[in-house]
């Protein structure tokens, strides 16, 4: 598999009061997982909830947070706290866009670690896994004439649009309903316009698939509108856990023994 990551390395040095985290037990770099931030409480404790789910996956393995915006602790203030060390930066984030292509690798430029920035989750067959799921908890359970609105959050990126396009095409695969892709901000379709449109084309029942990854303001909303079952943000999902994994190791450097492969050798 290609992997496609923005290698960030700089010699800068800053002056910072915070607290400098240790090296892992085993040499691995820091995974540093990035979330946008939200002011809905439940999205940290979300948030947090599935780092936890990462830590009991692969111990040993240092892995932190930090958010683009709203939360702490920010971004910024846990780079600073690595110090130089080599990290990942795995994007909480399902698509690319500017927080993907921008704001976290020139973030990272701005200390001393040694990053390497892995690709957002999405499109990937484990986020359809975590999303047929959380529409089955949801309810789902497929009839002729069904269909599915994927709500995301959106952007003014074009990839972002590509890349939520290739999750509903790798939903509707999975699910063997038309999967429409739509909108909470900025992108067209709305949520409520692929609603209508789907309701004139004769679709009966209409779910709405959540691609968010905590409870916020977007998921409620979208859910608001829905004329059927709504399905939760991903959250804790297993899948989840395991894709922001996958996304770590694909990014490792070319010399560093994967995560998996070092599982594997340790004794029983």
């Amino acid at each position: 598999m290609t992997v496609t990551t923005v290698t960030t390395v700089t010699t800068a040095t800053r002056t910072t009061s915070a607290r400098r985290f240790p090296g892992g037990d085993d040499g691995a770099p820091a995974l540093v997982v990035v979330a946008h931030g939200s002011r809905d409480p439940r999205a940290l404790r979300t948030v947090r909830a599935l780092l936890d789910r990462v830590r009991a996956r692969r111990p040993g393995l240092p892995v932190h947070l930090g958010h683009i915006e709203l939360n702490a602790p920010l971004l910024s203030d846990t780079l600073a706290a690595l110090g130089d060390r080599e990290a990942v930066l795995v994007p909480l984030l399902l698509s690319r866009g500017y927080h993907v292509k921008r704001d976290i690798p020139e973030t990272a430029a701005a200390f001393p670690v040694r990053a390497r920035v892995a690709r957002p989750l999405g499109p990937h067959p484990l986020l359809v896994d975590a999303l047929r799921a959380r529409l089955t908890e949801a309810g789902w359970d497929r009839r002729p004439g069904d269909a599915v609105v994927l709500a995301a959050a959106g952007s003014r990126d074009p990839d972002s649009a590509t890349d939520t396009g290739r999750t509903a095409r790798l939903l509707a695969a999975r699910l063997g309903v038309p999967v429409v892709p739509a909108y909470a901000t900025t992108a067209a379709p709305t949520v409520p316009a692929a609603l209508a449109a789907l309701g004139s084309a004769g679709h009966r029942r209409i779910a709405v698939a959540s691609c968010f990854t905590a409870p916020g303001r977007f998921a409620t909303e979208c859910a608001a509108v829905a004329p059927w079952i709504t399905s939760a943000p991903l959250g804790t999902h297993p899948a989840m856990a395991e894709l922001l994994l996958r996304r770590y190791e694909e990014a490792l450097p070319a010399t560093t023994t994967p995560l998996r492969a070092r599982t594997r050798l340790q004794p029983a």
